[in-house]
């Protein structure tokens, strides 16, 4: 993709009302881009926003509703007479066993996480194909690289991302699309506070360790390595330059345990070397 720099450009950037997201939203405002910024409360996004908002259209869409998402992007194409950039970033933390996490609680994550996010490629595909040229990044986390206990449920819905976006890449490299998965460690915004971090309606004494991990995580609130405003500036900055290698590590922790994974596999392969074949049909 060549960034354009003879007008602004238009980013479609979902879950914008805290964190990495409505710092992407500042920072695209500043430099006078074009931003269509989805989220549940509209209200909450505007009253964060201490710029200029000529160029921004809020829209309160649930990412889960096919037919909204796409009349989200009509909108946003109406308006700006196009799109160049679309930033997949809605999503929410939970935290338990996975012998603690409902039905329900899954069937929410991977709605929003995954089937989220195949509704807004499906819309914005077409145009970013047509026009043969554009970005996609989606914002994933080093849990779509590594697990932990505690995160599976978490960690499902960040490895599905982390699928998609590689077969993605290569669907969509020959009409000129780029896609960046970003993989964040812990930033410091509210993603720890009670308000973005999904717990289970019921929990077992099975699991004290998960107990004693979720009041970690919760203390851990303030104190996190990351910061979104530089974090916000680098994923910027990557897609303005028109780089679309398919990766982004963000923060130190996140490089140090996606190096760990790497490492361990690494090994795995190595010991299996000599027996893997062993299942082949004989030459």
């Amino acid at each position: 993709m060549t960034f354009p720099t003879d007008r602004p450009a238009t980013w479609f950037v979902t879950g914008t009302s805290r964190g990495l997201g409505l710092e992407l939203v500042k920072q695209l405002l500043e430099r006078g881009d074009n931003v269509a910024a989805t989220t549940r409360s509209t209200e909450r996004l505007l009253a964060a926003l201490d710029t200029d908002t000529t160029r921004l259209l809020p829209l309160a869409v649930d990412l889960r509703d096919e037919a909204a998402v796409a009349q989200a992007v009509r909108q946003t194409t109406d308006r700006f007479g196009g799109l160049d950039v679309v930033v997949n970033n809605a999503g929410y933390g939970f935290l338990a066993a996975v012998e603690e996490t409902s039905d329900r609680d899954v069937r929410d994550m991977l709605d929003v996480q995954v089937a989220g996010v195949w509704n807004v490629l499906r819309a914005t595909l077409p145009v970013l194909r047509e026009q043969r040229g554009g970005h996609v990044v989606n914002v994933s986390s080093v849990l779509g690289l590594t697990s932990v206990p505690g995160w599976a449920l978490y960690c499902a819905g960040k490895y599905a991302l982390e699928g998609l976006s590689e077969a993605l890449a290569g669907e969509v490299a020959g009409f000129g699309v780029g896609v960046t998965i970003v993989e964040p460690g812990y930033f410091r915004t509210g993603f720890l506070t009670t308000d973005s971090l999904a717990l289970p309606e019921n929990t077992t004494p099975a699991y004290p360790e998960i107990r004693e991990m979720v009041e970690n995580h919760l203390k851990l609130q303030g104190n996190q390595l990351g910061d979104p405003v530089r974090g916000a500036r680098i994923t910027i900055e990557k897609v303005v330059s028109g780089d679309t290698s398919l990766r982004l590590v963000l923060g130190s922790d996140s490089h140090a345990y996606a190096t760990a994974k790497v490492h361990a596999l690494q090994a795995t392969l190595d010991a299996a070397a000599s027996t893997a074949s062993a299942s082949d049909f004989p030459a």
